[in-house]
């Protein structure tokens, strides 16, 4: 065996899309898998780590706005007033509020908390879509303007998760606006700013093999056509993976035909360079040619059911898009939950009371299982989600993975090939027992996190 190579031995382990048995997974120096051999012999076996459980690839969560965590919970009650209405337009002003109290101390313990539960809920690399810049008056951080991003750097460094860095542009506060409302003066970014952070993110975490940089768009009604052009181009000049809100709301695409005399799409598509490293976060309401277009490109969608339920944004068309042989990833989003299994659940089941079907994944993904046939796609999504090779034991991906709790009541005396089908669809939800990122255990949910957690929640809501 190589120098700095290290093997793990796992009875059983999700490969190329299937359960295999007697696994030897070997690791290279990098923290990648250098071979992934089912069947191994005895012989093969011998000095190997032992992993006691089944073993499943980690999941990367394709969207998290992390500071949005310490909402959780606090916007499930109906506004105020005869006429008030609750929707995604009244969630996000609480949104604001909460966004215009956090300090980069407080956000390190938000994500601190928010990324040891991810872990636990089986993801080992999330993309955060962060446009939580200024400090709370709107003025750019003096020392280091990225100073909000290298808070959840520090949070990620503390858990151990992989971190996809997204500095978001965010110039208008809608269509027809020429700048930002007072309670937006937090998120104002232009496309060198962008970059700058970009810069100075690599440039601290240079040598981290768990921690990338890309970009973000907030949507395009926050940044005009030339803005995004701007960033974009050099997001392509540079490699790096772009995000962008699209398509979430219906009041959104109503105000872009006004707007454009296009869809938010359908106008994306014919005025972006759109591409491979692309994604695009929701897409809700998108018509079947728009989700072929977008295939067209070699974009992905990343898709947030339950953010999507809780904000009633509507139920994306899996079918569509499945038809044309979309890309997708998953994510989490505001964090009304921290589970990967959660989120692939949620996505079935409101196909299904949509369409009034069962197993719609598995028909549309051409799959024996829904389970499977989700996993397997969202598992895909990682790559472009992140720019890096993070889709499942196999060489040269990233060393990332899970072992389940046999001893979980979801998983007891299920039979070896339905593991994967109760994990997704028994609740309630299955532990994970252990979480490897990179070939290195780490932990779920260490006592200095939610202590941290608890006290930012105090400072933030009990004053």
């Amino acid at each position: 065996m190589g120098k700095g190579m290290k093997t793990f031995f796992a009875p059983q382990a999700w490969v190329q899309g299937a359960w295999a048995k007697d696994v030897l997974l070997t690791m290279a120096a990098n923290g990648n898998w250098h071979s992934v051999q089912p069947g191994a012999t005895a012989q093969q076996q011998a000095g190997a780590t032992q992993l006691p459980g089944p073993v499943l690839p980690g999941l990367v969560n394709a969207h998290s706005h992390a500071f949005q965590r310490a909402m959780a919970g606090l916007t499930e009650r109906r506004s105020a007033g005869a006429h008030a209405s609750d929707d995604f337009w009244s969630w996000r002003d609480r949104m604001y509020s909460a966004a215009n109290r956090i300090t980069p101390q407080q956000l390190e313990a938000i994500a601190g908390q928010l990324y040891a539960e991810l872990l636990a809920g089986g993801y080992t690399q999330v993309c955060d879509f962060h446009y939580l810049h200024n400090d709370i008056n709107g003025a750019a951080y003096y020392a280091d303007p990225a100073e909000m991003a290298l808070a959840l750097v520090r949070a990620a460094r503390r858990t151990g998760i992989g971190l996809t860095l997204l500095p978001t542009l965010y110039m208008r506060s809608g269509f027809k606006a020429t700048g930002l409302r007072e309670d937006q003066r937090r998120f104002f970014s232009t496309p060198e700013s962008v970059m700058r952070m970009v810069e100075s993110i690599q440039r601290q975490t240079r040598g981290d093999a768990r921690i990338n940089v890309g970009v973000a768009v907030h949507s395009l009604r926050a940044a005009g056509p030339s803005a995004m052009q701007e960033l974009t181009a050099a997001a392509k000049e540079a490699g790096l993976p772009v995000h962008i809100h699209i398509a979430e709301q219906t009041q959104e695409v109503e105000d872009c035909i006004a707007h454009t005399g296009q869809r938010p799409i359908e106008w994306l598509l014919g005025n972006a360079d759109v591409d491979a490293r692309w994604n695009l976060v929701h897409a809700t309401h998108a018509t079947p040619a728009e989700l072929q277009g977008v295939q067209g490109t070699g974009a992905s969608i990343v898709i947030c059911p339950a953010t999507e339920a809780n904000l009633g944004d509507g139920v994306f068309d899996l079918s569509a898009y499945a038809a044309a042989g979309g890309k997708w990833s998953i994510g989490s989003d505001s964090h009304v939950t921290r589970s990967w299994p959660e989120e692939l659940r949620l996505l079935e089941y409101s196909q299904r009371l949509a369409l009034r079907q069962r197993n719609i994944a598995a028909r549309v993904l051409a799959n024996e299982s829904s389970a499977a046939g989700l996993f397997e796609a969202a598992l895909a999504g990682g790559f472009p989600a992140t720019g890096r090779m993070q889709a499942g034991l196999a060489p040269g991906h990233r060393a990332d993975f899970v072992m389940l709790d046999l001893d979980s009541p979801a998983l007891l005396g299920v039979p070896a090939g339905h593991l994967l089908d109760a994990l997704v669809f028994s609740s309630p939800g299955a532990a994970f027992g252990e979480v490897y990122v990179a070939g290195e255990a780490v932990s779920a949910l260490p006592s200095q996190h939610t202590e941290a957690f608890a006290r930012a929640m105090r400072e933030l809501w009990e004053a």
